[in-house]
């Protein structure tokens, strides 16, 4: 059985409003780290909202893609994720995320090692 990689969100302030970040928690080295996370649009922060609901995770879903460049006969290999939640009736609620910079996708890749 795999181990479930959750995502996490935690609340700060800004302008005298409050918001949600996202984030993937781990140790790399004996260092505690975070990798920030953010939807694919500003839109989806509202996908996310009703994704989390009143818990402050969620399991985040790797799925693996491959692309081919005809052109050049390259390959291409690489994930996207998602966050999914499932509620009370098995109703599932998806929102696709993405690293938030490139510093968190590199941390990322080193935590789903």
């Amino acid at each position: 059985m795999e181990k479930k990689i959750l995502v996490e969100r935690e609340t700060y302030e800004k302008n005298g409003k409050t918001f949600y970040s996202y984030f993937v928690k781990g140790t790399l080295r004996r260092k505690p780290v975070k990798a920030s996370m953010s939807p694919m649009d500003i839109g989806g922060y509202a996908v996310l909202d009703i994704v989390f609901g009143n818990a402050m995770t969620a399991e985040l879903v790797i799925t693996p893609y491959e692309l081919h460049d005809e052109k050049s006969g390259r390959t291409i290999n690489g994930n996207s994720y998602a966050v999914r939640s499932t509620d009370e009736n098995g109703e599932v609620f998806e929102c696709k995320i993405k690293p938030y910079r490139n510093s968190d996708k590199m941390l990322l890749q080193m935590l789903l090692k």
